[in-house]
Protein backbone atom coordinates (compact mmCIF):
# COMPACT_ATOMS: atom_id res chain seq x y z
CA UNK A 1 0.00 0.00 0.00
CA UNK A 2 1.25 3.53 -0.88
CA UNK A 3 2.10 5.47 2.35
CA UNK A 4 1.52 9.51 2.76
CA UNK A 5 4.46 11.03 3.92
CA UNK A 6 4.70 14.35 5.53
CA UNK A 7 8.25 16.21 5.33
CA UNK A 8 8.40 19.65 6.36
CA UNK A 9 11.74 21.89 5.35
CA UNK A 10 11.14 20.16 2.07
CA UNK A 11 12.24 22.94 -0.22
CA UNK A 12 15.85 22.21 -0.23
CA UNK A 13 18.28 20.00 1.64
CA UNK A 14 17.88 16.88 3.29
CA UNK A 15 13.85 17.21 2.86
CA UNK A 16 13.79 17.74 -0.62
CA UNK A 17 16.39 15.16 -1.27
CA UNK A 18 14.03 12.82 0.80
CA UNK A 19 11.40 14.04 -0.96
CA UNK A 20 12.56 12.98 -4.17
CA UNK A 21 13.73 9.73 -2.70
CA UNK A 22 10.18 8.21 -1.51
CA UNK A 23 8.78 9.64 -4.25
CA UNK A 24 10.99 7.62 -6.51
CA UNK A 25 9.90 4.14 -4.20
CA UNK A 26 6.37 5.12 -4.93
CA UNK A 27 5.08 6.50 -2.01
CA UNK A 28 2.77 9.35 -2.09
CA UNK A 29 4.78 12.49 -0.82
CA UNK A 30 3.75 15.99 0.84
CA UNK A 31 6.15 18.36 0.53
CA UNK A 32 6.17 21.32 3.46
CA UNK A 33 8.48 24.39 3.08
CA UNK A 34 9.09 27.87 4.16
CA UNK A 35 9.39 29.74 0.73
CA UNK A 36 7.31 29.24 -1.98
CA UNK A 37 9.19 29.24 -5.04
CA UNK A 38 11.32 26.57 -3.95
CA UNK A 39 8.80 24.13 -2.21
CA UNK A 40 6.74 24.63 -5.63
CA UNK A 41 9.74 23.69 -7.87
CA UNK A 42 10.63 20.60 -5.64
CA UNK A 43 7.04 19.02 -5.30
CA UNK A 44 6.35 20.03 -9.64
CA UNK A 45 9.65 18.26 -9.86
CA UNK A 46 8.13 14.63 -8.71
CA UNK A 47 3.99 15.76 -9.23
CA UNK A 48 3.60 15.98 -5.78
CA UNK A 49 1.13 18.16 -3.21
CA UNK A 50 2.66 21.57 -1.55
CA UNK A 51 2.16 23.36 1.39
CA UNK A 52 3.54 26.55 3.16
CA UNK A 53 4.54 27.15 6.68
CA UNK A 54 7.23 29.18 7.95
CA UNK A 55 8.05 27.76 11.45
CA UNK A 56 8.54 31.45 13.05
CA UNK A 57 5.30 32.03 13.24
CA UNK A 58 3.30 29.30 15.00
CA UNK A 59 -0.46 30.65 13.60
CA UNK A 60 0.90 29.43 10.19
CA UNK A 61 1.74 26.10 11.47
CA UNK A 62 -1.75 25.72 13.08
CA UNK A 63 -2.98 26.46 9.59
CA UNK A 64 -0.69 23.91 7.95
CA UNK A 65 -2.37 20.99 10.35
CA UNK A 66 -5.87 22.20 9.37
CA UNK A 67 -5.03 21.79 5.80
CA UNK A 68 -2.98 18.32 6.38
CA UNK A 69 -6.17 17.10 8.47
CA UNK A 70 -8.44 18.34 5.88
CA UNK A 71 -6.93 16.77 2.93
CA UNK A 72 -5.12 13.33 3.88
CA UNK A 73 -7.26 11.01 5.65
CA UNK A 74 -3.93 9.04 6.33
CA UNK A 75 -0.83 10.25 7.69
CA UNK A 76 1.93 7.65 7.88
CA UNK A 77 4.56 9.24 8.06
CA UNK A 78 5.41 13.10 9.62
CA UNK A 79 8.70 14.00 9.10
CA UNK A 80 9.59 16.90 11.65
CA UNK A 81 12.48 17.93 9.00
CA UNK A 82 12.37 21.87 9.39
CA UNK A 83 15.21 23.96 11.35
CA UNK A 84 18.05 25.81 11.21
CA UNK A 85 21.00 27.46 12.87
CA UNK A 86 20.46 31.48 13.25
CA UNK A 87 22.56 34.25 14.47
CA UNK A 88 21.91 37.10 17.23
CA UNK A 89 19.71 35.75 19.41
CA UNK A 90 15.73 36.81 18.05
CA UNK A 91 12.31 36.44 19.64
CA UNK A 92 9.63 35.39 17.23
CA UNK A 93 6.44 37.33 17.15
CA UNK A 94 4.74 34.39 19.05
CA UNK A 95 7.47 35.14 21.54
CA UNK A 96 9.95 32.32 21.86
CA UNK A 97 13.45 32.34 21.18
CA UNK A 98 13.79 31.69 17.13
CA UNK A 99 15.94 29.30 17.36
CA UNK A 100 14.22 27.21 19.88
CA UNK A 101 10.93 27.86 18.08
CA UNK A 102 11.77 26.76 14.68
CA UNK A 103 13.62 23.24 15.73
CA UNK A 104 11.25 21.92 18.56
CA UNK A 105 8.14 24.06 19.67
CA UNK A 106 6.74 24.63 15.84
CA UNK A 107 6.78 20.26 15.44
CA UNK A 108 6.26 19.66 18.78
CA UNK A 109 2.50 21.69 17.65
CA UNK A 110 2.50 20.32 14.66
CA UNK A 111 2.56 16.97 15.65
CA UNK A 112 0.20 17.38 18.77
CA UNK A 113 -2.28 19.05 16.17
CA UNK A 114 -1.96 15.85 14.27
CA UNK A 115 -2.08 13.19 16.79
CA UNK A 116 -5.72 12.18 16.18
CA UNK A 117 -4.66 11.58 12.46
CA UNK A 118 -1.05 10.24 13.22
CA UNK A 119 -2.76 7.37 15.57
CA UNK A 120 -5.65 6.41 13.23
CA UNK A 121 -2.58 5.87 10.93
CA UNK A 122 -0.73 3.74 13.32
CA UNK A 123 1.95 6.64 11.85
CA UNK A 124 5.77 7.15 12.59
CA UNK A 125 7.14 10.64 13.49
CA UNK A 126 10.47 11.04 12.43
CA UNK A 127 13.10 14.16 13.79
CA UNK A 128 15.47 15.31 12.65
CA UNK A 129 18.14 15.73 15.02
CA UNK A 130 21.81 16.58 15.10
CA UNK A 131 25.06 14.93 16.82
CA UNK A 132 25.39 18.74 18.25
CA UNK A 133 22.79 17.60 20.67
CA UNK A 134 25.44 16.14 22.60
CA UNK A 135 28.77 18.70 20.99
CA UNK A 136 26.98 21.87 21.84
CA UNK A 137 23.84 21.50 24.39
CA UNK A 138 23.82 22.95 27.83
CA UNK A 139 20.30 22.38 27.91
CA UNK A 140 18.44 24.14 31.23
CA UNK A 141 15.08 23.19 31.08
CA UNK A 142 14.01 26.21 32.90
CA UNK A 143 16.12 28.53 30.76
CA UNK A 144 14.40 27.08 27.34
CA UNK A 145 14.12 30.30 26.14
CA UNK A 146 18.21 31.21 26.49
CA UNK A 147 17.60 34.29 28.49
CA UNK A 148 20.28 33.74 30.53
CA UNK A 149 22.86 31.95 28.19
CA UNK A 150 22.54 32.13 24.62
CA UNK A 151 24.93 31.18 21.62
CA UNK A 152 23.79 30.21 18.13
CA UNK A 153 25.49 27.12 18.50
CA UNK A 154 24.15 25.76 22.19
CA UNK A 155 21.03 27.35 21.07
CA UNK A 156 21.01 24.78 18.34
CA UNK A 157 22.57 21.73 20.59
CA UNK A 158 19.75 22.11 23.13
CA UNK A 159 16.78 22.34 20.07
CA UNK A 160 18.44 19.30 18.39
CA UNK A 161 18.64 17.58 22.05
CA UNK A 162 14.89 18.93 22.78
CA UNK A 163 14.04 17.22 18.89
CA UNK A 164 15.36 13.93 21.00
CA UNK A 165 13.63 13.92 24.28
CA UNK A 166 10.53 14.96 22.51
CA UNK A 167 11.08 11.77 20.19
CA UNK A 168 10.97 9.95 23.70
CA UNK A 169 8.45 11.11 25.11
CA UNK A 170 5.71 10.81 22.52
CA UNK A 171 6.95 7.38 22.26
CA UNK A 172 6.52 6.84 25.80
CA UNK A 173 2.53 8.43 25.85
CA UNK A 174 1.03 7.49 22.36
CA UNK A 175 3.48 3.89 21.76
CA UNK A 176 0.80 1.76 23.14
CA UNK A 177 -1.96 3.60 20.66
CA UNK A 178 0.05 2.63 17.32
CA UNK A 179 2.30 6.16 16.95
CA UNK A 180 5.91 5.09 16.52
CA UNK A 181 8.64 7.78 16.78
CA UNK A 182 12.20 8.37 16.36
CA UNK A 183 15.64 10.82 15.94
CA UNK A 184 18.33 10.67 13.79
CA UNK A 185 21.57 12.91 13.07
CA UNK A 186 21.87 13.27 9.19
CA UNK A 187 25.16 13.63 9.18
CA UNK A 188 27.33 17.17 8.69
CA UNK A 189 25.22 17.95 5.54
CA UNK A 190 26.17 20.35 2.78
CA UNK A 191 22.93 22.76 2.48
CA UNK A 192 21.77 25.95 3.59
CA UNK A 193 20.69 25.42 6.82
CA UNK A 194 23.22 27.59 8.52
CA UNK A 195 22.51 30.38 5.51
CA UNK A 196 20.96 32.68 8.51
CA UNK A 197 23.54 32.13 10.87
CA UNK A 198 27.05 34.11 11.18
CA UNK A 199 30.76 32.82 11.79
CA UNK A 200 32.48 29.66 11.37
CA UNK A 201 28.89 27.76 11.23
CA UNK A 202 28.41 30.46 8.10
CA UNK A 203 31.55 30.00 6.62
CA UNK A 204 31.59 25.80 7.12
CA UNK A 205 28.23 25.80 5.29
CA UNK A 206 28.42 28.33 2.62
CA UNK A 207 32.14 28.11 1.50
CA UNK A 208 33.04 26.09 -1.13
CA UNK A 209 35.65 24.73 -0.12
CA UNK A 210 34.88 23.80 3.91
CA UNK A 211 31.79 22.24 2.01
CA UNK A 212 33.60 19.47 0.24
CA UNK A 213 34.12 18.33 3.98
CA UNK A 214 30.43 17.60 4.14
CA UNK A 215 28.08 14.65 3.49
CA UNK A 216 25.87 15.61 0.65
CA UNK A 217 22.16 16.17 0.77
CA UNK A 218 21.49 13.06 -1.08
CA UNK A 219 23.13 11.01 1.40
CA UNK A 220 21.31 12.62 4.29
CA UNK A 221 18.28 12.32 2.85
CA UNK A 222 18.53 9.11 2.32
CA UNK A 223 18.65 8.43 6.27
CA UNK A 224 15.36 10.34 6.28
CA UNK A 225 13.72 7.65 4.12
CA UNK A 226 15.70 4.82 5.55
CA UNK A 227 13.71 5.35 8.45
CA UNK A 228 10.28 6.22 6.38
CA UNK A 229 10.69 3.03 4.45
CA UNK A 230 11.26 1.01 7.72
CA UNK A 231 9.03 -0.80 9.81
CA UNK A 232 9.22 0.51 13.17
CA UNK A 233 10.08 -2.58 15.74
CA UNK A 234 12.25 -4.20 12.96
CA UNK A 235 14.26 -2.03 11.01
CA UNK A 236 14.44 0.57 13.86
CA UNK A 237 13.20 1.05 17.61
CA UNK A 238 10.52 3.47 18.74
CA UNK A 239 11.87 6.23 20.83
CA UNK A 240 15.35 5.93 19.54
CA UNK A 241 18.21 7.63 18.03
CA UNK A 242 19.96 6.77 15.02
CA UNK A 243 23.07 7.69 13.36
CA UNK A 244 24.25 6.43 9.77
CA UNK A 245 20.84 3.93 10.13
CA UNK A 246 22.61 2.08 13.44
CA UNK A 247 21.75 2.76 16.71
CA UNK A 248 23.53 6.10 18.77
CA UNK A 249 23.86 7.77 21.64
CA UNK A 250 23.66 11.47 22.65
CA UNK A 251 24.48 13.15 25.67
CA UNK A 252 23.51 11.62 28.78
CA UNK A 253 20.41 14.23 29.41
CA UNK A 254 18.79 12.25 26.50
CA UNK A 255 17.66 9.46 28.22
CA UNK A 256 16.49 11.38 31.08
CA UNK A 257 12.95 10.65 31.09
CA UNK A 258 11.95 12.93 33.78
CA UNK A 259 13.41 15.80 31.63
CA UNK A 260 11.91 14.72 28.97
CA UNK A 261 8.35 14.51 30.57
CA UNK A 262 8.95 18.50 31.94
CA UNK A 263 10.01 19.53 28.15
CA UNK A 264 6.61 17.58 27.20
CA UNK A 265 4.41 19.81 29.68
CA UNK A 266 6.64 23.09 29.39
CA UNK A 267 5.90 22.89 25.24
CA UNK A 268 2.64 22.06 25.34
CA UNK A 269 1.68 25.11 28.09
CA UNK A 270 3.61 27.55 25.56
CA UNK A 271 1.74 26.47 22.41
CA UNK A 272 -1.59 26.32 24.42
CA UNK A 273 -2.34 22.44 24.45
CA UNK A 274 -3.14 19.77 27.69
CA UNK A 275 -0.17 19.30 29.49
CA UNK A 276 -0.76 16.08 30.76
Amino acid sequence: MTRTIVITGASDGIGAAAARQLHAAGETVVVVGRNSDKTRAVADSIGAPWHLADFSDLAEVRALADVLRERYPRIDVLANNAGGIFGDRAVTGDGFELTFQVNHLAGFLLTNLLRDRLIESRASVIQTSSVAARAFSRFDIDDLQAERRYSPSTAYGNAKLANILFTKELARRFGDQGVSAVGFHPGAIASGFAGASNGLWHWMYTNPLASRLLTSTEVGGSRLGWLALGTPGIDWRSGGYYAQNRPARSTRLADDPILARRLWEQSAAMVGLPTS
